[in-house]
């Protein structure tokens, strides 16, 4: 069984998503900056890439926490994450 973990620490947060290949990106809304997304590539419409500093921002100013999972049920890496309320 794989578990998940949360956490609010940019650095661990940019090093899983670095480790992934995953980059800051943000789908635009009419709210606080958007919607926070980990670009790992594959195709998405309207998501933009941002740089970490503005991702961050976004994240800090909507109290969020980065739920996420290191290691998939049989082992692999995973790539699973969720941006959730604190």
């Amino acid at each position: 069984m794989s578990s998940s973990e949360q956490t609010t620490d940019h650095d661990t947060i940019r090093k899983w998503a670095e480790e992934r290949d995953g980059h800051p990106a943000i789908i635009r809304t009419g709210g606080k900056g958007g919607i926070l997304r980990i670009d790992f590539g594959e195709p998405e419409e309207n998501l933009e890439p941002v740089d970490w500093d503005e991702f961050f921002r976004v994240f800090d100013e909507n109290k969020l926490n980065f739920l996420y999972q290191d290691k998939t049920s049989d082992g692999g890496t995973s790539r699973f994450n969720k941006f959730v309320d604190r």
